[in-house]
This record gives structure tokens, sequence and C-alpha cells, in this order.
């Protein structure tokens, strides 16, 4: 059994702050410790339930923030930029299952902690064929494109309640209860990797009972951004589609193309709002 690690840092155990979460902000170390404490929880368990090789791709922000040297030596990690599948990377049809650790509600969630959708100032929400779409429905659709099923989930409540909705038995794990974006009551680190190790190995156990979520092709991408420039610039790649003052669209057969282009979305929004002062 292969399985596949996506791994983002919002939903990881103790954090709340913004600042833990960018390199050479307060308490950001201390942050990729536990990040990869969450990572190897999930590593554990996965190895406990019978795999044979587990991918893990740091999938936050510079997506340099696991540490290699504190990573269980079992598993195999994907780190650094310039990936063209940025979250997925390294997905593909040969995994039986995928988990997403450190995962978080989509951008609006009143009780989510460091709810966002891909971009935390820039975008307002994402929609998926029409339909509200955070992270965990993005990745996990990329996943469902290749025939893998999510088997589990991390995070917060918020994030908890989003994936079962979403993809119905799943396992998840509550390592914090959202009191608002910045504020959370936690669960000590040695509870929470406890219980995401449990609850990896259990969801493994039972994989024949999950099954690839599929969202049916074409895959239409809408894109409501915070910025009029930044809607404007992103309109000017080729394929992509200005569909109001705010909102761009983009549609295509071919789910890898949806998470580039999230990838080029973030270059170039980001330049947009950081290049043009405090009314880009």
């Amino acid at each position: 059994m292969k399985v596949y690690l996506s791994v983002d840092m919002e939903g990881v155990t103790g954090l709340t702050d913004p600042e833990e979460m960018h390199a050479g902000k307060r308490g950001y170390e201390r942050g990729c410790e536990l990040m990869t404490a969450d990572a190897n929880a999930a590593v554990e368990g996965a190895f406990d339930a019978g795999a044979v090789s587990v991918l893990v791709n740091d999938a936050h922000g510079s997506t340099k923030n696991l540490r290699i040297d504190l990573l269980d030596p079992r598993a195999s990690l994907i780190r650094g930029p310039g990936k063209a599948q940025r979250m997925a990377q390294g997905l593909d049809g040969s995994f039986q299952a995928a988990c997403f650790v450190g995962y978080h509600a989509r951008a609006g969630v009143q009780d989510g902690v460091l709810n966002h959708t891909w971009m935390g100032k820039e975008i307002q929400n994402v929609h998926l064929n029409g339909e509200l779409c955070g992270e965990t429905r993005l990745v996990a659709a990329c996943a469902g494109f290749h025939g893998v099923p999510v088997a589990v989930v991390t995070g917060d409540e918020a994030v908890g309640e989003e994936a079962r909705e979403l993809l119905g038995d799943v396992e998840t794990v509550a390592v914090k209860k959202g009191i608002d974006k910045f504020s959370a009551e936690l669960l000590p680190p040695s509870v929470a990797q406890a219980r995401i190790r449990e609850a990896t190995a259990r969801a493994l156990g039972r994989l024949s009972d999950f099954t690839p979520y599929e969202v049916a092709a074409p895959y239409t991408l809408g894109v409501e951004w915070n910025s009029t420039a930044i809607a404007a610039a992103v309109a000017l790649i080729p394929g992509v589609k200005s569909a109001g003052s705010r909102h761009t669209e983009f549609t295509t057969d071919d789910f890898t193309q949806i998470m580039a282009l999230f990838g080029i979305f973030a270059t170039i929004g980001g330049q947009v709002a950081c290049g043009s002062g405090p009314y880009g």
C-alpha cells in the first residue's frame, strides 16, 4: 500500500498565530517542529496499517517548512517551491490513499481557525463547478481525478465538518476547536498526535470503505479576488476569462491544470497586492 500525505500548516496542533507559519517570524521554528510531528504521527499510523511507502508533500506557503531531519526515516519528502501541482505534488494513480494533515477550513467559516482558501488576503472565495470550494475540496478533487480516495483529514473542528460533509465517513481528527479566526482551544501535542496516528491506522485498515471524490468534467475554477487589479492581471493568462470586476474563471478537462493555475495565481496575486502599495 502506497500512501500520500499532503501537509498544510494552519491546521497543525498548537498553532493559531499567522506569525507561526512564516519564516523569520515569532514561533515559526517551533511551528515547523509541530508540523513535522503531526506529519510523523500520520506516517506512523500508515506504517502501522501496513503501508510499504509514504510520500509526504510540504503543502504550506514556501513549501520549505517540514524538518527533514526530524521526519520519520521510512517516509520521503517533497519540499521546495516550483512544484507544478503545489498541494498535490507527487500525487498520482499509483497511491491507494491520500491523507490531509494540518488542513484548515475554507474562507469565511466563522469558527475556522486561520480560515482561508489558498491565499489569506487576496482571495475572498473560490468556486469549483459553481460550488464553494476550500483547499480540502480542491485537493480531494485532484486525488479523485487520479482515482485516489481521501482517508484522513486532520486540523481544527471546522475542517473536519467540511471534510465529512464533502467526503462522507472519512476519518477526521480535531486537534483544536476554533473560538475565532486567531484563537482556539488546543489539545496537547502528545494527545493530538496519538489521535492522528490512531485515526490514520484505523482509516487505512478500512480502505475499502472509501471511494475517490470525483467532480464531473469539465472543471470550472472561479475565483473571487479582493482586488480589481489582481482580477485584471490574472485574466491576462491565456484561458482565464474575466467574469466580473473581481472575478475570474478558467475551464478545463484536465484537473492538473487547475492545480498548476493556482500556483500562477499565487505568484501574480501576491506580486500585484504587495507591489502596488496599500491600495493594490
